[in-house]
Formats: C-alpha cells, structure tokens, sequence
C-alpha cells in the first residue's frame, strides 16, 4: 500500500506538489482567520492589564462544571444570535476559550468578520486546568 501511495506521488509529482501547497496554503488562511493562539500566561497577562474580556463557548453545562474567573458564557451555538451582548467589549481583545482549543478557531473567526479583536486559549481550559490555574463553579 505505501509502495503504491510512493509510486504515485513520484509519477504525479506535479499534482502531489500542487495538493501540498494549497494544502499549507490553507492551513495558513486557516490559521490567519482563526485569531492567534494565546498562552495561559498571555492570557492571565492581558486580563491583569484590563485588555482582554474572556468569552467561554463551551456549552452551559460544561462551563458550570468550571470556567476562568471573569469569563462569561455564551455557547457556541448562540454566538451568532447573542453577538450584540458583546459590543460593551468591542475595546478589549476577545478571548475565546473551549475545551480544548479546537472549537476556538471558528468562533473568533466570526467574531473578526464582526469587527471584534478576536484570540483563542490555546488547549482551551484543558490546558488552563492542566497548569493548576484556578477555576470556579
């Protein structure tokens, strides 16, 4: 099977090469769109210097099992419908934290085509969690 995929990939080199340039071209675009990843550290950082407002995604169940002292909730699925809410914030960089920092990505993208200043938690409160950083129920 690896021999055949090898074969392949040596006999349509073009259209190998092709593939993998959209495909990090992409990754790219992605990734520019998506808000640039924050550290816990960045994070506690910018909400000490009164920069940033922390928007948890996470449905509500999830995020009263614990979230980031100060966050506010609005689930994923809402965000769209409930964007107004987060107008009073419009000064300050939107910090969205999921999970596990995979869901993250596409709300800050929606909350840059509504003109917000949008980051994600990278590993979202995993990772803020797996760094002993205090949450509350």
């Amino acid at each position: 099977m690896l021999a055949k995929f090898l074969e392949f990939i040596t006999v349509h080199y073009m259209l190998s090469g092709s593939f993998l340039i959209i495909l990090v071209l992409l990754i790219l675009q992605q990734a520019r769109s998506s808000g640039r990843n924050l550290s816990t550290r960045e994070l506690t950082a910018m909400v000490n210097r009164d920069e940033a407002f922390i928007l948890d995604i996470r449905p509500k169940k999830e995020f009263q099992s614990g979230h980031i002292v100060g966050s506010e909730n609005i689930s994923s699925d809402q965000l769209k419908t409930r964007m107004a809410e987060l107008e009073k914030h419009k000064d300050k960089t939107i910090i969205v934290v999921c999970a596990s920092g995979v869901h993250a990505g596409g709300a800050c993208a929606e909350l840059k085509k509504a003109g917000f200043n949008a980051a994600r938690l990278s590993g979202g409160i995993t990772s803020w969690r797996s760094e002993n950083l205090p949450v509350v129920k």
